[in-house]
């Protein structure tokens, strides 16, 4: 008989739902479906057969398991799909993959660099660029993902699955995941998932009666006629529906001879069927392996306590057999029918069924399976001290087998303190964790101490002050008072950095309260940078020189004492402080840290320090050159949010520069991804630019859709605030021509940089603010001067409007033609910024106007033009309105013929005339269309007239036929 029956049987249901998320990612609907159901109910022969109808559909497959013994091993399983994709083509060679190889070298081993750049990349870095991965294999027809064992993976492959499964949506894949329901984070991501709709679930129950037939009758070979009546009652009754456990039962039955092939009468029952339950299963593979050699025995033992799936590496280690000997041990457990060869990984077998490796162990007495484990453990530590690779928390896992808890205490957190220095604090935390709970008290508080830094690394900041607090203040089991002191400091950075006042002023008083003589150069630095950091949070008074004072002074000391991420933090932070007094002062600091970083190879901080160095500069000058660099670097680095934050800045940038379209593409690429990926600082100024594009647009609706979700995102309680009142909103009242609620605005951005520590400089104070004030006669003479001689002022964005600003001021001093001048100066200058630039020259026109300087005319001509094309209206109608005040004919615009279809452009219809044909498919009075054109009804009837003549048609209902059939409507769409 076959060991397993092929066909999928009584799972109907679930395989329709399958089918139609297969449809739905082909039609780029992307979606998660996770099998969930205990080891034997089906869960693999459900996901196989999702990957047969894939591959018969043509979509790729990609598949990976999870294992027990790799759960303290990052991304097994994502690793193992994508190998099972790519081990024989090679990964794809998309050019939109680029900026994300680097992430992905971690899962890729043909991404990954001659020489280690040293920067362990984020969960985050590597979900968005798995995401993009998957867009691309799928393009065509879709694919699928399938995961199975989900219960065994690490915590850092689970939180990959989560954003996964929150950003399928709109993608054309389909993840498919295979989980017992047990305890774990990965049961936990099912369950939340499916509270919120966001993946489908099914789990799978115990097959009925007749599916348990079908299985019997095609293990057995036969139709379902054919299966003895008693047979099936016993099996319904013993195998709990479990197809794993059916096919058991039939497998020791025909091998007990209780079941006989009858020849020409079938199969037939030739014993008592009750004997056999399923506690037979675990005799009947003692029986197995007792027929095997005695070599052979000891090798399925051992690869037993490895777990489900081993490495012939790993056994060879533990048995110290020789190649050929090895192999063929397995291959007679091969033919035993207990284990099979690894599909997804050559160099791996794998027991038939999960529950076969449990069910062998089983069969063991509890002190010959303890011993077994630890006989593992011995081999695999005698023959590999360090513990490679995984084998770390292998041999953990081995020790609890064997009943060694404090040595797999000892194991567990050596293996949380390397993936600590991986990067992985989720594993981190999960290792370190049960090595605390596992350890001797005498060990207990250095793993403590280990976790706490774990936590802080997970922004865990909860869970890691409740165990700060519950450490012992004294005695044989305390901490020492210096890693107290760095526990402390290096929980209040953290609090710093999620803006919670409370917890990071607690902490720092906790570190000072146990500073023994003031304490180290070292420690004072670092507690010195801490306060630094919050004397920059939003709430806190505006003077920063004492925290200027020890920002220095830390600085200095964490370089001549080692201290290199001490020393970037206070120099970033000095950049921020420093910069009222010049920007030239500010990059100095920013390139101490990136000295810093670059000796201290901390790639990271020097993409920071470079991100930094190129805002500045593109504030100064508008050259935007170095900041593209940094977003390249951060690219090279795979540190995608880092990216993200140098592509905000560049949108902001192309806001300003007058190129909307850039600002959209960087919006589209970064605004949804930002969320996605939790860089909540980043998606809120991404926010605050889409805002700011549709300010400077003149579109008020679009700007308030903006800072609505600027808002929600916590932007109102941010250092951006002026930022949103004095370049986003003070601009779009200038663009509706409402000049008082701009300067509204702007006072309101003036009061709260008064009271807050500020870090921006284009809201307006230093630049637009000054020249409405001069306009609105407010401001005199020394007011400019004050303001000029800030160093604020020489910002690019600022400094055009203060240059208009001295221009308004020499023309009512008499001095007309320095006055003007200055402005053809102006306009000579390259245009950097256009929005601000003609709009400066709208401004300054209306000035020597009324003050009887310069020659407006031209500047209001260019300020027209270029508002005109950028559909700004109000400003359009000042600037002819002034236009004719300074007695210069205004010629009338019309624009839109390119919108009129060409049959109807060939009849010689005005877009004018097409305007009204557009909205005569409404069948709408000329009294209606007037009132939507802004024009009389007699006109409206005038241009009819003309349609009729134009066009040849007989009547009014004639043209509102034609104008149904016309593929555009420009004027209802500008109504």
């Amino acid at each position: 008989m076959r060991m397993t029956s092929s066909p999928v049987v009584g799972r109907d249901a679930e395989l329709a739902l399958a089918d139609g998320l297969l449809s739905d990612a082909r039609r780029h609907c992307g979606r998660a479906l996770f099998l969930l159901g205990e080891a034997g109910i089906g869960k693999s022969r459900l996901a196989g057969e999702c990957e047969l109808r894939a591959a018969a559909s043509g979509l790729p497959v990609l598949r990976g398991r999870g294992s027990p013994s790799g759960s303290g091993t990052p991304f097994r399983p994502l690793a193992e799909a994508l190998s099972s994709r790519f081990r024989i083509g090679g990964p794809p060679t998309d050019p939109a993959l680029a900026p994300y190889r680097p992430a992905l070298a971690r899962l890729i081993p043909e991404w990954r660099p001659a020489t280690a750049v040293g920067h362990p990349e984020g969960v985050l870095d590597l979900a968005e660029a798995l995401l993009r991965l998957l867009a691309v294999i799928g393009r065509e027809q879709g694919c699928v993902l399938v995961l199975e064992d989900l219960h065994d993976v690490d915590s850092e492959t689970v939180a990959v699955l989560e954003y996964l499964v929150d950003n399928l949506a709109g993608l054309p894949v389909l993840l498919v995941g295979t989980l017992r329901p047990q305890p774990g984070p990965a049961l936990d991501l099912v369950d939340a998932a499916d509270r919120r709709r966001a993946a489908s679930v099914a789990t799978l129950r115990p097959l009925k009666p007749g599916a348990v037939r079908a299985i019997a009758a095609g293990c057995l070979g036969v139709p379902g006629a054919g299966v003895p009546a008693e047979l099936v009652e016993r099996l319904v009754a013993s195998g709990d529906g479990n197809p794993y456990l059916v096919e058991e039962l039939l497998a020791e039955m025909v091998g007990s001879g209780l079941l006989r092939w009858g020849g020409g009468g079938g199969w037939q029952v030739a014993g008592d069927l009750s004997t056999t339950v399923p506690a037979t299963v675990v005799r009947g593979y003692r029986r197995r392996i007792e027929l095997l050699e005695p070599g052979a025995q000891e090798a399925v033992l051992l690869a037993a306590s490895l777990g489900a799936r081993f490495s012939v590496a790993t056994l060879q280690l533990v048995t110290g057999t020789a190649d050929r000997l090895l192999f063929a041990q397995l291959r007679s457990a091969v033919e035993a029918g207990l284990i099979v060869p690894d599909p997804g990984a050559p160099d791996r077998y794998a027991f038939r069924h999960a529950l076969t490796a449990e069910a062998v162990l089983a069969s063991l007495p509890p002190a010959e399976r303890a011993a077994i484990a630890r006989q593992a453990a011995v081999g695999l530590q005698r023959a590999d001290p360090e513990l490679t690779d995984d084998r770390c928390q292998l041999v953990a896992d081995l020790r609890i087998a064997a009943g060694d808890l404090a040595d797999a205490a000892l194991l567990y957190a050596e293996a949380g303190r390397r993936a600590q220095a991986d990067g992985l604090s989720g594993t981190a935390v999960a290792l370190l964790g049960r090595a605390h709970e596992l350890a001797d008290p005498s060990a207990r508080t250095g793993i403590a101490e280990s976790l706490l830094h774990a936590l802080a690394d997970a922004g865990q900041l909860d869970r890691a002050l409740a165990l700060v607090d519950s450490l012992a203040p004294a005695g044989a089991a305390a901490l020492g008072p210096d890693a107290r002191i760095a526990l402390h400091t290096r929980l209040a950075w953290v609090a710093v950095a999620a803006e919670r006042r409370a917890d990071a002023v607690g902490q720092l008083a906790a570190a000072r309260a146990l500073l023994q003589d003031g304490g180290t150069p070292q420690q004072g630095a670092a507690l010195a940078v801490v306060e630094c950091g919050l004397a920059l949070l939003p709430g806190q008074g505006g003077c920063t020189a004492e925290a200027e004072r020890k920002a220095r002074a830390a600085a200095e000391v964490a370089e001549q004492t080692k201290l290199p991420v001490v020393a970037c933090q206070a120099w970033q932070l000095l950049a921020l402080l420093v910069r009222e007094r010049g920007f030239d002062v500010a990059d100095a600091c920013l390139e101490r840290m990136l000295a810093v970083a670059e000796t201290h190879t901390l790639p990271l901080w020097r993409v920071e320090a470079l991100t930094r160095l190129g805002a500045n500069t593109y504030m100064r000058t508008g050259d935007i050159r170095r900041l593209e660099q940094a977003w390249e670097a951060a690219n090279e680095l795979g540190a995608i949010q880092l990216a993200q934050t140098a592509e905000s800045v560049l949108a902001m940038n192309a806001v300003l520069r007058g190129d909307p379209r850039r600002a959209e593409e960087i919006l589209a690429r970064c605004l949804g991804a930002s969320a996605r990926m939790g860089n909540l600082g980043t998606r809120r100024y991404l926010l605050l630019v889409s805002a700011t594009l549709g300010a400077h647009r003149g579109r008020r609706r679009e700007m308030e859709r903006g800072l609505l979700a600027f808002r929600q995102a916590g932007g109102a309680e941010s250092q951006l605030t002026p930022v949103m009142l004095g370049l986003c909103r003070a601009v779009c009242a200038l663009l509706e021509e409402d000049r008082t609620a701009a300067r509204a605005e702007l006072a309101a951005a003036a009061a709260w940089e008064a009271l807050h520590p500020n870090v921006y400089y284009l809201a307006g104070r230093y630049g637009l603010s000054p020249l409405l004030e001069v306009l609105a006669g407010r401001a005199e003479r020394a007011d400019f001067a004050a303001v000029a001689a800030n160093p604020a002022a020489g910002l690019a964005w600022n400094r055009q409007f203060l240059m208009l600003a001295d221009a308004v001021l020499l023309g009512r001093e008499g001095l007309g033609e320095r006055a003007a001048g200055l402005v053809e100066d102006f306009r000579r200058h390259a245009v950097i910024f256009p929005t601000g630039h003609h709009l400066g020259l709208r401004l300054v026109a209306e000035a020597a106007l009324a003050d009887g300087w310069g020659d407006p005319a031209p500047w209001l001509q260019a300020a027209e033009e270029y508002f005109h094309q950028s559909e700004v209206p109000a400003v359009v109608g000042a600037c002819r309105a002034m236009l004719r005040q300074a007695g210069v004919t205004v010629p009338q615009r019309r624009s839109g013929r390119e919108l009129i279809p060409a049959e109807l452009r060939a009849q010689g219809l005005t877009p004018r005339e097409y305007e009204v044909l557009a909205l005569l498919a409404d069948r709408p009075g000329n009294q209606d269309i007037g009132r939507r054109l802004c024009i009389s009804p007699r006109t409206v009837e005038k241009h009819i007239a003309s349609l009729l003549q134009k066009t040849g048609l007989a009547g009014r209902a004639a043209l509102s036929r034609l104008a149904r059939r016309s593929s555009s409507s420009p004027a209802a769409s500008r109504s």
